[in-house]
């Protein structure tokens, strides 16, 4: 199993000669979605949903599926026939990978701003995808933890906190598109020295190390 970290939130998968790709959003190449024959979507908002860039992704290759919570689903009626609603707790198979899902609900931003359902995806019995979250896959071996570096919804001490509650043989950065050069200093610095574990933050298309 391959993983390619995309922009922002994306991770793609590549495993026996399958694509699965989770949360192509806005701020994401439109090249991940290459051969994809599934999408996995945590939550709705727009840096991890690209509706038109799903949309063009079926036109280009129509057996791609799409697996998502029912509130995502309600926002892709023009792609219905290509979505399955999965719920907290479920267990299925995507692009040939097993899945299980966890979470609840979005990360605080800020008590008057409403939390959207998230959702988080353990692939192939080995990483961890929260979302926007830090809900904790506590009854499962995580190798490659993906964890959000930045946004309106957390602290560094957040990640920190939750690379180590997980556990995972390395970790890798996410969400991190909000971040300057200069950010990304100073993140990397901290989290390379408290996660505990090895810890990279990839480049646009780069493969997640396997050591």
């Amino acid at each position: 199993m391959r993983l390619v970290k995309y922009s922002h939130a994306c991770v793609r998968v590549e495993s026996d000669g399958a694509v699965l790709v989770i949360d192509p959003g806005a701020f994401t190449e439109p090249e991940s979605l290459d051969g994809a024959d599934a999408v996995l979507i945590t939550h709705e908002h727009f840096d991890h949903l690209d509706v038109d860039k799903l949309a063009d992704a079926l036109a280009a290759r129509p057996a791609v599926r799409v697996y998502t919570h029912a509130a995502v689903a309600e926002k892709l009626d023009a792609l219905a026939g290509a979505v399955t609603v999965v719920d907290f707790g479920a267990e299925f198979e995507a692009a040939g990978l097993p899945v299980r899902t966890y979470g609840g609900l979005h990360a605080e931003i800020y008590p008057e701003l409403p939390r959207v359902p998230n959702m988080g995806f353990y692939v192939g019995n080995s990483f961890y995808h929260p979302g926007d979250s830090f809900d904790v896959p506590g009854d499962v071996a995580v190798e490659t933890l993906f964890v959000p570096i930045s946004g309106p919804w957390l602290r560094l001490a957040d990640s920190v906190d939750f690379i180590r509650a997980v556990a995972p043989r390395r970790a890798v950065a996410l969400h991190d598109c909000l971040l300057s050069d200069v950010g990304f200093t100073v993140y990397d610095n901290n989290l390379a020295k408290l996660a505990g574990c090895p810890y990279f933050r990839l480049g646009a298309g780069e493969p997640v190390p396997t050591s």
